[in-house]
């Protein structure tokens, strides 16, 4: 199966990748998608080539710098996959989005998650399970991904409750480290990087939704989901929230081409109208985006420090 994450994303509406399953996108609910993915593969931004991403590795940095990632963790010493898959190409240092396989299966995990607003921020509270199907793990000695990526943990649920500020811009940016926010399809982000402080999107395999689960069992997106869609109890375009509180949009320039980290600022971020509490508004927010750092390089905002169900601080 051929990792199509930003594929179907690439002009107008979000659409959701094939083999997603089918459903309405409720909340609190079991939610699959039946949206058929758009057939294009290349340019889902402009100056963006899903054959020619940069691969990020090692891309950390101890301030706030475009393109990196402003990361509270600098000691990396964990794993992930053991092999690169040929959608890697060393001699160029990029990676293909369009050639990466991904872990096989499409089981649905009952996930939920609701979102209750109020003037001190957003409350997050589910069971800590996908609203998308996922693949089949601990990843089986013959689906293709054992090649590369013998991921050996089995997604588990668990008390999942974030209770987020309203968004308010720090006089600087901060660091982030292993976790960095809540993703509207009921799992926690985690920042660009695998536990070896590799570009986790390239190397690692991921499932068709783009998750996948860690040691404690914990699944979780590294990037925007191929799964994702407008999702009820949320207002459109949020594919999750940062942990200072702004939204994660998936935004597209005039064109409806979906943006690049080279159109945002050193967080991944830009100030533009989005639907925020229901109702237009010019504000600060990030951005998902086809390149590396994906979706967050820094806190624009204040994070929080504890969370029910979040492992803070951990690569």
């Amino acid at each position: 199966m051929i990792r199509r994450a930003f594929a179907g994303l690439a002009v107008g509406a979000a659409l959701v990748a094939p083999g997603c399953g089918g459903g309405d996108n409720s909340v609190a609910t079991t939610t699959t998608s039946s949206a058929a993915a758009s057939t294009s593969t290349r340019a889902a931004s402009g100056g963006v080539d899903l054959t020619k991403l940069p691969i990020g590795d090692q891309r950390y940095a101890t301030s706030a710098v475009k393109g990196s990632v402003y990361s509270c963790i600098t000691q990396f010493n964990g794993g992930g996959a053991f092999r690169d898959g040929p959608w890697i190409h060393a001699v160029t240092n990029t990676w293909d989005a369009t050639a990466k396989i991904a872990v096989s299966g499409s089981l649905d995990q009952h996930g939920q998650i609701t979102g209750k607003e109020s003037t001190g921020g957003e409350t997050l509270t589910g069971n800590g399970l996908p609203t998308v199907p996922t693949g089949v793990f601990p990843v089986a000695s013959g689906d293709p991904a054992y090649a590369y990526d013998r991921n050996p943990n089995s997604i588990r649920g668990y008390t999942l409750s974030v209770t987020l500020p309203e968004p308010q811009l720090a006089a600087s940016p901060s660091c982030v480290g292993g976790t960095i926010g809540v993703s509207v399809l009921g799992v926690p982000i985690y920042s660009a990087f695998d536990a070896g402080g590799r570009d986790a999107v390239a190397h690692e395999v991921q499932d068709r939704c783009d998750g996948h689960p860690e040691m404690t069992g914990q699944y979780h997106f590294h990037s925007l989901s191929a799964c994702w869609k407008d999702t009820a109890g949320f207002d459109p375009g949020l594919f999750g929230y940062a942990l200072d509180g702004f939204g994660i949009y998936v935004d597209h320039d005039s064109s409806g081409n979906l943006l690049a980290s080279v159109d945002l600022d050193e967080c991944h971020g830009r100030t533009s109208s989005i639907t925020w509490h229901g109702q237009r508004t010019v504000m600060y927010h990030y951005v998902a985006t086809p390149d590396f750092p994906y979706l967050v390089g820094c806190y624009r905002g204040t994070p929080i420090t504890s969370a029910t169900g979040l492992h803070l601080g951990r690569p």
